[in-house]
């Protein structure tokens, strides 16, 4: 089969298409081919040499993809069946014309919505429903940077959902109206806006209970200033750098704030399993149009398998507004 690749770390221009061996679904896994597959930051440090995948992952690129049950591994409880359109949640692998996944980490595919649609679904609204459910316990108000990834786009409906109040940041205008469209209350742009006193403008004077930050260390101070008392901050990712200079645990204490730090890939299966089940019992329905409010993945745009390089580059120039596929 035809897969994403690349022989050393580096650049985007060592990615290529290479053919390697198809996989075997073992015990209790699924073989999907792919359909469409969608990329997320981590596969760029995965190509850059700074984010292995964990033990007994496929190396090939991919945490999330779309496509049609094709094999059943043994000790399957019958849960899914040749033919059925699913999504799927993965270690690695995605990129490639077929992937094999535990059947616990599959989702049907909403009738609604296209495989291109769908493959923008579950690493980056999971990722958001954990955050935001499994580690944050959303309540009232939340912050959200980088608003217009995928992530972000996902978690401003998701914390509509939970009817509490997203803010975001993101660094360009056209960002933030596109976030703007996807339900965020108010949105700052962090180029030119300081976001700390503007959060506490718009919730006068009270802060936020979470922040989901993907950026770290360089946002330390103003994120703090932003939190209420009790609040928690949550750390998803270090585009910002992992360094912090000042005082952060006087800050923390004076608030009685908290540090999370999440990653989803490295999860065991049983909590992925779990996580999945939980996503698609409680928000899967409502990317249905009956339904309101209806969720939606935002698709930025899309690329051919012989042109991973050029997806690369556009994420790496911060150039999309919610998801590459």
């Amino acid at each position: 089969m035809l897969a994403a690749y690349f022989d050393c770390p580096g650049g985007p221009e060592n990615l290529y298409v290479k053919n390697v061996t198809k996989p075997n679904p073992g015990e209790g896994e699924v073989l999907v081919k792919v359909s469409a597959s969608a990329l997320n930051r981590a596969d760029l440090l995965q190509r850059r040499g700074k984010y292995l995948p964990p033990e007994g992952a496929s190396d090939i690129l991919g945490l999330e993809a779309a496509g049609n049950v094709v094999g059943l591994g043994p000790g399957c409880r019958g849960q899914w069946k040749i033919g059925d359109a699913v999504m799927a949640l993965l270690s690695g692998g995605g990129q490639a014309e077929y992937v094999t996944v535990p059947e616990g980490c599959l989702m049907p595919v909403p009738k609604d919505l296209t495989f291109t649609q769908a493959a923008a679904i579950p690493e980056a609204w999971i990722t958001a429903f954990q955050l935001l459910h499994f580690v944050g316990k959303v309540q009232e108000g939340v912050l959200i940077h980088a608003g217009a990834s995928g992530v972000g786009i996902a978690a401003i409906q998701l914390v509509r959902l939970a009817k509490a109040v997203p803010i975001v940041t993101a660094g360009t205008e056209a960002k933030l109206k596109a976030t703007e469209e996807a339900g965020a209350a108010v949105g700052f742009n962090y180029k030119n806006e300081n976001f700390s006193e503007k959060v506490l403008a718009f919730t006068q004077g009270s802060g936020v209970d979470i922040i989901l930050d993907p950026v770290g260390g360089s946002y330390w101070e103003k994120n703090i200033k932003c939190l209420n008392t009790d609040g928690r901050w949550i750390i998803y990712g270090l585009l910002g750098g992992g360094e912090v200079h000042g005082d952060l645990l006087s800050s923390l204490l004076n608030k009685r704030a908290t540090i999370h730090t999440s990653l989803l890939r490295s999860r065991d299966k049983k909590y992925k399993e779990q996580l999945v089940k939980d996503f698609t019992e409680k928000v899967l329905p409502y990317f249905s149009r009956r339904m309101s409010p209806h969720l939606k993945p935002l698709v930025h745009s899309t690329y051919r398998l012989d042109d991973i390089a050029d997806a690369h580059r556009t994420m790496e120039n911060n150039k999309n507004i919610g998801k590459i596929v």
